[in-house]
């Protein structure tokens, strides 16, 4: 059927449709013009005009530019992807029917002449058919998919025109002489390159083979070669077929299928190129060969090459080599590479570029992670033993390995924590396409459904050595050989299927298959906790499906009405997901952005949020604002929040109002601050009363006497004071009503603070009061010595003498001698200061002392 069409007021003579650009078709008319037709939009538009009929138009090999030829032999070029630049290429002798872009720009004519130019016009080789007998004017050139052979049709006869790279030059094939085919009207090449359709004036339409040569490979292949470049390898036992095409046009110089038939390496003159034939999937990357590369095909999504010890990365269907490294340890055991992690093709958003990494041994004992997206390092790793295995997991973010101790070990590289999960490991494997770890201790199959947690370990006896791991059909099961029999242990595939899932961000994929299972509390487990990590990637449709699930109806239908607003591109499923995340603010700013003040008026209401949908009222000037005040008031006063009506009547200005809330409340210390902060309030001695009566009853003694302070009562401020142990308050405002009354307080204020155990805060009361005494026994009470000496020193001999010999038997106990001997002495006992002396064996200065307050006899007898 007709899927486009473009109408045009001159004819056209000739199109072509750029391989880079599948959406545009260009073409040529009489009028001279050239002209591009949209495939998407059904348009057409002119690129640019000539004042001569067009007779060909080309397009290059990348397809990204084109060039027509005209009747009066000239050449333009036209970019299509530079900002559409064009310009006059050349000047053909005579107009040029057959135009192709390949290496450079090969024109023919009338004259019997084919020209090659190269990109900015200038004539590079001609080739010159004039003399040559039987020969007519070429009407139809066609060039390979690779560029390196170029067909000329003419009156029974083609020529082919291939390209040397090595001369970087055109050489004339033998020409083709096909009799009764009358003239070439059209040419068209197969895609791959391997034939050739020729079509006559007479309505015959020939096909040719098309090939430099066709050998088999080990009875299971057929190469075909088609050009110097390409070659297009097939599969006998399948048909499966593989295009090796060099990009840089090297000539292709040998091919070998290795990896169990299914990975292709060839190999040119500059460039290494290797295909997978499952996937179809080629590489072509720089490289010099030396003959001694070793490849390894373990890893399905690309092909490790090892030369000199080096090891090279090349990912199928990448162009260059991930990375290289220093390595001498390649066994398949001790290297892992991620560089298609799972998941990473997911449909959905767009994700940025998936971790490619590279585990391997720098050393036995040393493993290094290179991050193949960068280059970098991200992990170098020194252990203290050998390691023998070691493998990455398929999202890259997890290490396992293995050392000769049998230690098996597990590093988060995301976290940047090691554990070790098992001891005496004889097997350890990753589950495929799972994050799922099983490994054998001795007699035990240890299974990690949840590697996140190291510590939840599924355990299973088994009698035999664990072989491989198998998965198929819905189903995982561990294969053991037990020596005669083979046994397989199934694994819980529903814990495997729903973890992988969840690791992999594929939510739709854990919602199917937790819908083939049963309600039990190991399900119910797992779709709460997937309807946590759906809400956190603000997945609603799959977190609606989890709480349904769960019975949580109301949150299921609130999710249900985000996710139909979201699709009619409604601004308020923004707001709705904003308040459910707590965000009521942005909810807030939303709706009002959009108009909806009862919308914003009405989700504070829901949430009982008065105070904001009142705030929002009075911001909009809502004509139901005094009614929405009312209904405030009247649902605090319904669920007994009296103290809230209260706070909405002072803000509103109803001061008595408010009062009698807060009295109603049974508050009235909030009560004495509303009249101390409005003077209207305070000057009212019948509500100063009433709240005064209630502090003193309620034993707030302390704010009715700042509120007697404040309506100049200060007598009863004193006495409020007083009673409620207040005496900071009471003392300061003595010192400014009633001076006489400071002392009497201050003593008053230590009293009390003796009897609340505080001797070391009483001190300084007791010596503002004057009463010394007190002081000096509240210091050694609370241990003050120091204190007490000085207060001690302060005193006259009458009244400090009780307290000499407590302050000489403290410093003699701390064997503080000197002032011990002090105040022994002011106690008038020099024999307990001497006593003191020989206890400590200081004998000079015991004989000094005795010498000086003893007789002679009583030396004599306290020696001996």
């Amino acid at each position: 059927s007709i899927c486009n069409k473009f109408l045009q007021t001159s004819p056209v003579t000739c199109l072509t449709w750029p391989q880079s650009h599948q959406h545009t078709l260009v073409y040529g008319t009489v009028e001279g013009k050239i002209r591009i037709g949209n495939l998407r939009n059904n348009k057409s538009q002119s690129l640019y005009p000539t004042s001569s009929m067009c007779v060909a138009v080309a397009s290059s090999p990348d397809g990204h530019s084109i060039i027509s030829a005209h009747m009066d032999g000239s050449i333009y070029r036209y970019q299509l992807n530079e900002g559409g630049r064009q310009g006059l290429v050349a000047k053909h002798p005579c107009p040029a029917y057959s135009l192709v872009w390949a290496e450079g720009i090969l024109a023919a004519g009338p004259d019997k002449r084919l020209v090659v130019y190269d990109v900015d016009g200038r004539v590079v080789q001609q080739f010159d058919h004039a003399k040559e007998q039987g020969e007519r004017e070429p009407t139809v050139a066609v060039a390979s998919p690779s560029g390196q052979s170029v067909v000329v049709g003419s009156y029974n006869r083609l020529r082919v025109y291939n390209y040397n790279p090595r001369r970087t030059a055109w050489d004339d094939a033998p020409v083709k002489n096909i009799e009764n085919l009358y003239s070439v009207t059209a040419l068209g090449w197969k895609p791959d390159g391997s034939g050739l359709a020729v079509g006559s004036l007479c309505g015959a339409v020939e096909y040719f083979d098309c090939c430099l040569k066709r050998t088999r490979y080990k009875g299971k292949f057929e190469f075909v070669y088609v050009g110097p470049s390409q070659v297009i390898v097939t599969k006998l036992s399948t048909g499966t077929k593989i295009v090796l095409r060099s990009h840089y046009n090297y000539e292709i110089e040998k091919v070998h299928v290795l990896g169990d038939d299914r990975f292709i390496v060839a190999h040119t003159s500059e460039t290494l190129l290797m295909g997978d034939l499952d996937t179809c999937q080629m590489s072509e990357v720089q490289w010099m060969s030396t003959g001694s590369e070793r490849f390894y095909f373990e890893n399905a999504s690309c092909c490790l090459i090892f030369n000199a010890g080096e090891l090279s990365v090349v990912q199928y269907g990448v162009n260059e080599v991930l990375g290289s490294v220093r390595t001498e340890y390649m066994s398949p055991h001790l290297l892992s590479v991620c560089v298609a992690p799972r998941g990473s093709t997911k449909g959905g958003s767009e994700e940025e570029e998936p971790s490619k990494k590279l585990a391997y041994l720098v050393d036995l004992k040393t493993i290094s992670v290179m991050s193949l997206s960068t280059g970098s390092e991200l992990l170098h790793l020194e252990h203290d033993a050998r390691v023998d295995w070691l493998e990455l997991n398929e999202t890259g973010r997890k290490l396992l390995f293995r050392d000769k101790r049998r230690r098996l070990i597990l590093y988060d590289l995301e976290e940047d924590v090691k554990t070790t999960l098992l001891t005496y490991c004889s097997y350890v494997q990753w589950v495929p396409n799972s994050d799922v770890v099983v490994a054998q201790n001795r007699n035990n199959l240890c299974v990690w459904y949840t590697i996140e947690h190291p510590d939840r370990v599924t355990t299973f006896q088994i009698k035999g050595d664990v072989e491989d791991i198998e998965r198929s059909d819905g189903r995982t099961e561990v294969v053991v050989d037990e020596g005669v029999n083979t046994v397989c242990y199934t694994l819980d595939e529903s814990l495997i299927e729903f973890g992988t899932a969840v690791e992999d961000g594929d939510y739709s994929r854990a919602v199917n298959f937790l819908e083939s299972l049963e309600m039990t509390s190991e399900t119910h487990a797992m779709w709460s906790t997937l309807a946590q990590l759906a809400m956190e990637h603000d997945d609603f449709a799959v977190a609606a499906r989890c709480y349904a699930a769960l019975g949580n109806v109301s949150k299921a239908r609130y999710l249900n009405q985000v996710v139909q607003e979201e699709r009619e591109g409604s601004e308020a499923a923004k707001a709705k997901m904003a308040a459910l995340n707590g965000h009521f603010k942005l909810a807030e700013t939303i709706y009002l952005e959009q108009g909806q003040t009862d919308a914003a008026i009405s989700m504070y209401q829901v949430l009982h949020k008065w105070d904001e949908a009142i705030a929002v009222a009075e911001a909009r000037s809502h004509p139901e604002l005094d009614t929405m005040r009312s209904n405030y008031t009247d649902w605090l006063l319904a669920t007994s929040q009296e103290e809230k009506a209260g706070e909405l009547r002072e803000a509103e200005g109803d001061l008595q109002g408010a009062l009698n809330f807060f009295m109603k409340a049974g508050l009235p210390g909030r009560a004495a601050q509303l009249i101390m902060r409005h003077p209207d309030l305070s000057s009212r001695a019948d509500l100063v009363e009433r709240v005064a009566s209630a502090l003193m009853q309620a034993s707030v003694y302390d704010r009715a006497g700042e509120l007697f302070e404040r309506v100049q009562m200060p007598q009863r401020a004193l006495e409020a004071y007083k009673q409620g142990k207040a005496f900071a308050k009471a003392v300061d405002l003595a010192r400014e009503a009633f001076p006489d009354e400071v002392v009497r307080l201050e003593d008053q204020w230590g009293d009390h603070l003796v009897r609340q155990k505080q001797m070391d805060q009483a001190i300084p009361h007791f010596i503002e009061a004057g009463r010394t005494e007190k002081a000096i026994e509240a210091a050694i009470s609370a241990r003050q010595w120091t204190k007490a000496a000085q207060v001690v020193d302060m005193q006259n001999e009458t009244t400090a003498q009780p307290y000499y010999k407590m302050l000489a038997d403290h410093y003699s106990a701390v064997r503080d001698f000197r002032n011990a001997e002090k105040y022994f002495l002011r106690a008038r006992d020099p024999k307990a200061a001497i006593e003191m002396y020989v206890t400590a064996g200081q004998w000079d200065k015991a004989h000094k002392l005795s010498s000086r307050y003893m007789q002679k006899d009583q030396v004599a007898d306290t020696y001996v």
